[in-house]
């Protein structure tokens, strides 16, 4: 025992004495130590919702090794041959290289259908986490100077990974993919005048073509993961450089960060979340079937699957497709498709559109010039809140109607009646959404300043002498008070003079519709004095 931890002891050393020498030799070189003491105890608040961003870069991670994995037996090849593998069903029947490859990676490859899938799963948990990540910052308004950038390249990326998903969707060249497809060219077609040569510049001419297959392959596995990785590490530079948003709380404000250092704390947490996301992908893909194309069967141009439902992320495009009235105009030798034109091409253009101009519309209304580090809370900004849930209410609906078939079929429904009655949700249900979240916002901040002028509910009851029953309450806590009254709010522009330009009156009306409504709270000199110190810019970034 003792010449073993003997030998154990000058194996450290010897770990030890290498590990120091070669920082030594990269310190003379680079400027390892500095850039070492500067990150390593870089400050990362702590807090459940800022691990979604991590969970979409830990599933991004696992795609990259499912893919590189995958690419080494698929073949993207589109000739037509007999199909001899290990599924008997399919035998003797002719299908493309494509779809030969994606079966044999599923049956015969060690291993294969488990990866496959798992790369499946984790495509949809990587779109999944972007969004909800895009949701949190955009109702925290961590989207506010200096992070406009940021949250471009987020939207970007976002875009980048609808796109890398389709591609990846397409790919096995099955029933249910080319149904997409068909779909896709439809839209390309739709668009006036050029539609025509897009659609024979992507096809290789008239559907459906046997080129894009090869040209969807180069850009899944090359362009668009390269641009997604160096968007990626854009993003997590600018999040090192700005310093990460954090929540109000007593000792945060928008000059200082509360957290865990980088090393150990937030890296060994961080690891964790890591073979968690791994661990809940292999179980995934390994117990929860997806994908199954060897029952869509090859595609066929004049074939149709039933029930064909695209992934979530693209469904809403597809329930506007069902829900827009078969609109039609003919002028000039063309043919101008609304019912295809409205849904599928200006609907994604304007919400992208939104999204991207959103930080800068914003800033303008507010006119603020400085700087935010300090997470709101939803129910402080109604009109932003509201704004938001609008959306999401809108986005279910449209996803919802995606399924209508399948929705009126499993519950013995008129497709007709289903698709009038959500034609209405889809305009009526973001209003109703709208103004329902901008009222309990409001009764949210109407709580909190009865909470500061009564106090916090004990749950105590007193029985005074005379027999009446009153509630005993207790002073706020710090921290609460603190989350009550630390809040980052524009004031409304005032009313502008009658010659002023239209782009004041419109300003001034917007200010005031964003937020003219508020909850007033009690404060005293001192609290109001903690708030602006709170609520300071930071010293070196004032302008």
């Amino acid at each position: 025992m003792l010449l073993f931890r003997g030998r154990r002891e000058r194996l450290g050393t010897a770990v030890r004495q290498a590990a120091d020498t070669g920082f030594t030799v990269l310190d003379r070189r680079l400027p390892a130590a500095e850039a070492a003491k500067v990150l390593l105890r870089k400050a990362f608040p702590d807090h459940w919702s800022f691990l979604l961003g991590e969970l979409a870069l830990y599933s991004f991670v696992v795609l990259v090794l499912t893919g590189s994995w995958l690419t080494l037996f698929f073949d993207p090849g589109t000739r037509e041959i007999v199909y001899h593998g290990s599924y008997t069903p399919l035998q003797g029947l002719p299908v493309s290289v494509a779809y030969d490859s994606t079966l044999h990676i599923s049956f015969d490859v060690r291993g294969g259908l488990l990866v496959r899938q798992m790369h499946h799963w984790a495509a949809l948990f990587f779109l999944s986490a972007i969004g909800v990540h895009l949701l949190r910052v955009f109702f925290t308004g961590a989207f506010r100077r200096p992070r406009e950038i940021n949250w471009m390249i987020g939207v970007t990326l976002f875009l980048l990974a609808l796109l890398e998903g389709f591609c990846g969707y397409s790919l096995p060249d099955d029933l249910l993919s080319g149904t997409g497809l068909r779909t896709a060219n439809s839209i390309v077609l739709s668009i006036p005048v050029a539609g025509t040569y897009l659609s024979y510049l992507f096809w290789g001419g008239s559907f459906p073509g046997h080129v894009l297959n090869g040209r969807l392959y180069i850009l899944h596995v090359l362009f668009l993961p390269g641009a997604l990785i160096a968007l990626v590490a854009a993003h997590l530079v600018l999040v090192f450089y700005l310093k990460h948003t954090q929540w109000g709380g007593p000792g945060r404000t928008n000059r200082t960060v509360t957290g865990r250092p980088l090393f150990p704390h937030f890296t060994a947490k961080s690891t964790g979340l890591l073979c968690m996301v791994a661990g809940v992908m292999a179980v995934l893909g390994a117990l929860a079937q997806i994908n199954p194309v060897w029952e869509y069967g090859p595609y066929r141009a004049d074939q149709v699957s039933t029930n064909a439902q695209p992934d979530w992320y693209v469904g809403f495009l597809e329930g506007a497709l069902r829900l827009m009235p078969p609109w039609e105009t003919r002028a000039a030798g063309h043919t101008v498709m609304w019912n295809v034109l409205l849904p599928a091409v200006v609907l994604p253009g304007l919400l992208f559109t939104l999204l991207y101009g959103y930080p800068v519309f914003e800033r303008w209304v507010t006119g603020e010039r400085g700087e935010s580090h300090l997470c709101d809370r939803p129910r402080d900004n109604p009109t932003r809140t509201g704004l938001g849930v609008a959306a999401v209410v809108a986005y279910a609906v449209l996803l919802l109607a995606g399924g209508n078939d399948v929705v009126a079929f499993s519950f013995h429904l008129s497709v007709n009646a289903l698709t009038w009655l959500l034609r209405v949700l889809v305009v009526l249900g973001p209003v109703a959404a709208f103004l329902a979240t901008k009222r309990l916002c409001l009764a949210l901040q109407t709580h909190e300043r009865h909470v500061l002028e009564e106090g916090e509910e004990t749950g105590v009851v007193r029985q005074s002498v005379y027999g009446g029953l009153e509630p005993q309450r207790a002073e706020v806590r710090i921290d609460r008070r603190y989350r009550f009254l630390v809040r980052d709010l524009p004031r409304p522009a005032p009313p502008p003079e009658r010659a002023a330009p239209r782009r004041v009156r419109l300003r001034a009306a917007l200010s005031r519709w964003y937020f003219a409504r508020r909850e007033e709270l009690p404060t005293t000199p001192e609290q109001r004095r903690h708030i602006e110190e709170a609520l300071a810019e930071p010293e070196r970034r004032r302008s």
